[in-house]
């Protein structure tokens, strides 16, 4: 018969306590199973675990024994609070790929809520557009994903949280600039346009046959945007993608199903971590509470 663990722990209890009686009341069981298991764990040793039966004393196989069996129930102990802290998302690592716009407008108030109650979880947040999210959740470089929904459903499984409303993106000189009723696709025509990996996903075909008629694709919001502020052309966004800047103008666009379903993207078939799931969930609460248009779950 091997040794056990319990038998072990009995062992430290009668060592620390130096009696059957107190140990047994300690760890609850009754005086005769204690004894009976020190008497196996003696038998299976090959020797004497104590000088005498007061198990005050013990044998030079018992100071072993207590130094050995001392390290192997703390290592034990501290394996099973690491697996119970990592079921609980208190410890754990955690990569994410989200959309530029969501890593710099939400992700912070997601992190605050999210990392304050547990300082020894570890994040890995990579931004990239819609496509390059999808592809890194799908190829298991992470394991979550916020963006667009993706185009390959069968692999990569979508949860919408959010949609957020397309605008028009020019400068502020742009003659665009200087209207406030909803640009219609129309008068969009005779203006360069700038293509981008958000506007070649839009729905509305007058819109879409806008953004694959560019001569120019942009992917990088922060270039595109600096085109758009020297008035080299306009595009197309969520709104969530423009930051205030003087220098750009937002006009709302004239239309219907103008808007980006924005969710969580995971490996399809493939349960989430617990340290995901609890971030999956601080994600939606965020969401819910900021204003912006929330999908139910």
């Amino acid at each position: 018969m091997a040794l056990t663990l319990g038998q072990l722990r009995v062992f430290l209890e009668v060592a620390d306590l130096g009696n059957i009686k107190d140990a047994a009341e300690k760890i609850g069981r009754t005086p005769s199973a204690v004894s009976m298991s020190l008497k196996q764990l003696e038998e299976q040793l090959g020797g004497s675990l104590f000088e005498s039966d007061r198990k005050t004393t013990l044998t030079s196989l018992g100071e072993y024994v207590l130094t050995v069996a001392r390290a192997e129930v703390r290592g034990f102990d501290r394996s099973v609070a690491a697996v119970q802290a990592y079921a609980r998302n208190e410890i754990g690592r955690l990569e994410i790929a989200c959309v530029p716009s969501v890593a710099t407008q939400l992700i912070p108030m997601v992190l605050n809520d999210f990392l304050t109650p547990r300082p020894d979880i570890e994040l890995d947040v990579r931004d990239a557009d819609s496509e390059s999210v999808e592809l890194s959740v799908e190829r298991q470089r992470v394991e979550l994903g916020i963006a667009g929904r993706p185009a390959n459903a069968g692999i990569v499984a979508f949860t919408p949280v959010f949609r957020d409303r397309f605008v028009l993106v020019c400068s502020a000189e742009s003659p665009l600039a200087q209207t406030d009723a909803p640009i219609k696709a129309g008068e969009i025509g005779n203006i360069r346009f700038i293509a981008n990996g958000a506007s070649a996903r839009m729905h509305a075909p007058e819109f879409q046959a806008i953004s694959q008629a560019s001569r120019l694709m942009v992917r990088n919001v922060t270039s595109l945007l600096a085109l758009v502020r020297a008035d080299f052309g306009v595009t197309v966004l969520p709104a969530l993608s423009v930051a205030a800047d003087p220098a750009v103008c937002c006009r709302p666009l004239a239309g219907e199903d103008l808007y980006r379903e924005v969710g969580l993207l995971t490996r399809a078939g493939r349960a989430l971590s617990p340290v995901a799931e609890a971030f999956s969930d601080a994600f939606r609460e965020t969401i819910a509470r900021s204003g912006i248009d929330a999908l139910p779950a």
